[in-house]
């Protein structure tokens, strides 16, 4: 029985193994698809690239939508642009959602729309809102309002005179700590 687990365990390690190697690095590929592209070969970059996309990775999808949208080493084509920068988006990449809401903005490709425009622009910032309301941030909060508070009620005076000191002035004469000659000297 022990022989039996032994050889069976062997074995799922070893189709584990050949299945990783055969399925690719994501970083290995990208690298590869960008040395493809540099060196004149998109067409074999662009099929990595649609590869890895399709499985959701938004630097692929990314680099689709940048090729497409500038028409570099492909046919330009600003709605093929769009829907790879929209994948790289729905998938974190805060980039390509800057980029649709330029395009948007600008009508690049599509309809100009300022409140879809908006919508892609801020959409990073809507998405971590959530952070506000956890007890690390509140406590945050309610320190810098208590150095802000603290600052607020300090003495006018004695804030004038901290100024003061930090500019290197006592009773409204300055320090001199050096002597710098009226007029330099030319070569």
């Amino acid at each position: 029985m022990n022989r039996f687990l032994a050889l069976l365990t062997l074995a799922l390690m070893l189709v584990t193994t050949s299945l990783a190697a055969k399925a690719g690095n994501v970083d290995d590929d990208l690298r590869q698809a960008a040395k493809l592209h540099k060196g004149g070969d998109t067409a074999q970059a662009v099929a990595i690239w649609k590869t890895w996309a399709e499985k959701g990775n938004a630097d692929a999808a990314y680099n689709l939508a940048v090729i497409h949208q500038f028409g570099d080493s492909v046919v330009l084509d600003y709605a093929t642009a769009m829907r790879w920068f929209k994948v790289a988006a729905e998938h974190g990449d805060k980039v390509s959602q800057f980029q649709i809401g330029l395009m948007y903005q600008t009508g690049l490709g599509v309809e100009a729309d300022p409140e879809e425009a908006h919508r892609w622009l801020t959409a990073h910032r809507k998405h971590h809102m959530h952070h506000a309301h956890t007890p690390q941030m509140q406590a945050w909060r309610e320190q810098a309002r208590a150095v802000i508070d603290e600052r607020d009620r300090r003495d006018g005076a004695q804030v004038v005179a901290d100024l003061k000191h930090h500019a290197g002035m006592v009773d409204a004469r300055r320090i001199e700590t050096a002597t710098i000659e009226a007029t330099p000297a030319l070569r």
